[in-house]
Parts: structure tokens; sequence; C-alpha cells
């Protein structure tokens, strides 16, 4: 049995792509796409008649509508592939705008059931500030299910948990670039902080009894994900799906509802002034959320452009 395999013995294993012919041969459960992954997608040859049907299909159309309908015609396609659910991603510079972010989501949703497919199979990916998590916490109470992008600290965690929020997406990879930036050390195994903060929300949230699901994300090779075994999901680009695949390597469970429960945690009590201030003084967490806002408003517009372009 090779390692993706046994990894999905103990974890539910999502797709981290916009390239959905890509995935289909490591059945995942679920997919994940964002901004930078569907432009990715769709500067390929075998994308781009894609995004230029819809293109057609929403002539005279502001440039927002036919990127709602891109996004949106993607995660069609995505889920005639997998059984599951596919994470949509609100506009990045809607981060700090709540309503903006209510309205967002409503609209995806709305897109998606014209087209037939049921909300169930739909998760809205916001950015993890306090105005995203507000807007998902007003979404979830619509029966629309969030995901929670770009998370870095268990104070984000918290309060989505506390939200309701159906699922979070703690993002290893960039915390292991930023603290391997910052010490010059190439942590490895579960000496990653990537891995350890995963590990730290999961054991925070089977503690406490919330039912928020954790989803690693942001791999940036396969000892990240193997140390994580056990977490609820993991989001996992095509290219480590295939070395996990490649390997038989045994795995071992590493996380674990049971040991979670006789973990020495302490609960946090958050509201927004603390919220902030925690997060304010985490600087790793504070430097990678706004630049990952930042990455991912860059694409935005990017991918706005290459709209725009086919309208002329």
């Amino acid at each position: 049995m090779n390692q993706l395999e046994q990894l999905k013995q103990h974890t539910t294993i999502v797709a981290d792509t916009g390239d959905f012919q890509s995935i289909k041969a490591f059945a995942p459960q679920d997919a994940t796409t964002n901004p930078s992954l569907i432009l990715k997608a769709v500067q390929k040859d075998e994308y781009r008649p894609i995004m230029e049907k819809v293109a057609r299909d929403h002539a005279g159309k502001p440039t927002e509508v036919i990127v709602d309908n891109l996004l949106v015609a993607f995660g069609q396609e995505i889920l005639k592939v997998i059984p599951g659910r596919v994470s949509t991603e609100t506009d990045a510079r809607l981060s700090f705008d709540t309503e903006g972010s209510i309205a967002k989501g409503r609209e995806l949703i709305r897109l998606y059931e014209a087209a037939g497919i049921s909300r169930d199979r739909i998760l809205i990916k916001i950015a993890s500030t306090w105005e995203g998590i507000r807007a998902a916490e007003v979404l979830e109470k619509d029966g629309i299910h969030c995901n929670l992008t770009l998370l870095f600290s268990l104070p984000q965690a918290v309060a989505c948990a506390e939200a309701r929020v159906q699922l979070i997406s703690p993002f290893v990879g960039r915390i292991y670039d930023w603290y391997k930036k910052s010490t010059g050390t190439d942590y490895t195994g579960a000496d990653d902080p990537g891995v350890q903060s995963v590990k730290r929300i999961y054991t925070y949230y089977r503690k406490f009894g919330y039912a928020t699901e954790v989803m690693g994300a942001s791999f940036r090779n396969t000892s990240q994900i193997t140390e994580l075994t056990g977490c609820d999901l993991l989001t996992i680009s095509p290219e480590l799906l295939q070395k996990l695949a490649a390997s038989d390597a045994p795995l071992t469970r590493k996380l674990s509802p049971a040991d979670a429960q006789v973990a020495s945690v302490d609960q946090l009590d958050l509201d927004e002034k603390r919220f902030r201030f925690m997060l304010n003084d985490d600087a790793m967490a504070t430097e990678k959320l706004a630049e990952g806002i930042r990455a991912f408003c860059v694409d935005a517009i990017k991918l706005d452009g290459l709209i725009e372009a086919l309208a002329k």
C-alpha cells in the first residue's frame, strides 16, 4: 500500500489545484482552488476555452460578474471528477469588508445553485481576518458553508471555531517559509513550525469539542503531510500527491481525538480586541496574512486583465 493509500485511511484527501484534469488519478474527496490557481489554469491551452466561453456568454457585463462566473465554471468542472466539495474563493480585495464578503459569498452560491449544484457541495473561501470571520459567521447561518483560509495562528483558528465556521485551512508551508527565512534553519519532521501550528489547532479543537474541520494546506514537501496523518483533511497539490503515491514507506497516525482529549491546553477567551492584539503580537502570522492577501489581490487583478483583454 502506497503512502497516499495509507494516508486516506486516517485523513480526507483534498486536491489543491485548478487543473481538474490532473486530479482524477488520485481520487481525492474534495478540491480547493484560489485566485492564483485559477489564473495559472486559464493560461494553459486546455483550460483557456473555458475562460473564452464564459467571456462570450457574459459579454458586455462587468468584469466582476464574468470572473464570478469563471470561478463557478471551474468549480462545476472540478465537481464532475470528485464526489465531495469544492472550495471557491471570494475576491481577496474584500478581505477587510464584511458586508462585501457576505454579498460575494451569496452571489457565488446563487450561481452554483442556478447551475444545479447544491450548496452542500460548495465551500466559500474567505481570508481569516476579523472581518472575514464575521462574514463567514453570517453565511454559515444562511446555510452557506465556509473555508477560512490564510490562517497562521491559534487566535484565528479559535475565532473561526467560535463563529461555527465549517472548515479552516492553516497554511503549513508558508509558516515554514517564514521561520526558515527568519532563523536560517531548514526544519524537518515534527520540528517544522508549520506542522506544530496545525497540531496545536487540531488538539485545541478536539480538546474543547469544536465541530469546525481542520484542513492542513500549503505544503512544501511530503514530510509535512505525513507528520499530519490523522488531521481531518489535508489539501495537497498534484505534484505532492504523485510523490505520496510513488512511496511505499509506512505511515503512522500522528493526530487523534483521543490524544487531544488528554492534552494539557488552556482555553482562549477571545473578543475583537484580544484577537487583534494576539494576531499583531505574532509577527509571522501578521506578515504572512498580509502577504497572502496582497499576493491573491495581485493575481485577482491579473485575472481581471485577462478577462478584459478578451472583451476587446
